[in-house]
């Protein structure tokens, strides 16, 4: 290249460092020279000298000077893989927060966070469009089910990503969903000690498999059951026929929430898996539709998760709005999330 040109940062590339974002634009250009052309002044943003490790925002013009002939080629487009505009601004629109190591989202219901069997559209895969400037799109290091929505924590970097996986496995994090139930439980509150075990599907590839509920004295002496516990808590309630729970998983094991709920005859709303698709709720409890106004989807989100951040030590709070369909269910019975405590169980511990 023998002239000077610019480049003006496009809108997806917000809070990349400098040298990452020269790098993508011509790869071929090593660190080096990159902080070299840095310190002579010959890289400048908007006018003014910068260090390799600034940030650049959309719409900040960078000036790129001469480079060898040799080096010559149009700048590449940065490039989204497998992934439609529309989807990449529905990523972009669930972030809740992101730093240089984490992005959070509120993951939409109906969305897998990982595919599977016969599904191509996830978490996982969509993550391209939050590279933000990173060579790499982020990881997920923990998962949510298709049907829940809520807060979803992805590291940046293969650093982050076993930091934080260590923090979940050590349950060194803290997550309370909230769900709707069928019926009230009695008491108000209280902890689930079921043990879970998978029991297969009947389907010809086992599909429809599902977590079975194993008695606390039973599980030592059932094949493949797993000690689990979650922490629940009333907070409102229509008189007998639903309550607004909020749910801690004191340990992280598959479909844990759902298969707890049911086994005390509380099934969450929505739950055809685990609650059947009855709608006869008469106050005991069982039946996981209500019918009449309330949606059918699944009643259950991920409200809030609090960590200690790996590299800074700031401890974190993140809290997700609800998702629409839960929204109309909360204006139609006239909750409020503002006459609820963030975290009915600190008075308790």
């Amino acid at each position: 290249m023998s002239g000077v040109i610019t480049l003006t940062v496009a809108e997806d590339e917000a809070s990349g460092r400098l040298d990452r974002w020269f790098r993508r634009h011509f790869p071929h250009v090593s660190q080096g020279r990159i902080e070299k052309m840095c310190r002579k002044g010959e890289i400048r943003v908007d006018g003014g000298r910068v260090k390799p490790a600034t940030r650049v925002e959309p719409g900040q013009v960078v000036r790129i000077p001469p480079l060898p002939e040799a080096d010559h080629r149009p700048p590449p487009q940065p490039q989204l893989r497998d992934v439609s505009d529309a989807d990449a601004e529905m990523m972009r629109a669930a972030v809740l927060y992101r730093d240089d190591h984490l992005i959070v989202l509120n993951k939409p219901a109906g969305l897998p966070s990982q595919g599977g069997s016969k599904q191509t559209r996830h978490v996982d895969g969509l993550a391209e469009a939050l590279r933000f400037g990173y060579p790499d799109k982020p990881r997920l290091v923990h998962r949510l089910d298709k049907d829940t929505s809520g807060v979803l924590l992805m590291a940046r970097t293969g650093r982050m990503a076993s930091a934080l996986t260590t923090a979940f496995r050590a349950r060194a994090t803290r997550k309370i969903y909230w769900a709707v139930v069928a019926g009230v439980p009695h008491p108000r509150m209280g902890t689930i000690k079921y043990g879970l075990v998978k029991a297969s599907g009947h389907g010809q590839h086992g599909e429809g498999e599902k977590m079975q509920c194993i008695h606390p004295g039973q599980i030592d002496a059932t094949p493949g059951a797993k000690r689990a516990t979650t922490d629940y808590a009333v907070l409102d309630a229509l008189a007998q026929r639903a309550a607004w729970m909020a749910l801690v998983p004191v340990t992280g094991r598959t479909h844990q929430l759902r298969a707890h709920m049911a086994e005390l005859g509380h099934p969450i709303i929505g739950d055809g898996k685990y609650g059947g698709s009855g709608q006869e709720n008469l106050g005991d409890g069982w039946g996981a539709q209500l019918g009449g106004e309330l949606s059918k989807k699944l009643h259950l989100h991920a409200r809030s998760l609090h960590i200690t951040h790996p590299v800074t030590g700031n401890q974190m709070s993140f809290v997700a709005p609800l998702p629409e369909h839960m929204a109309r269910t909360w204006k139609l019975l006239d909750w409020r999330a503002g006459d609820v405590p963030a975290d009915p169980f600190e008075d308790a511990e």
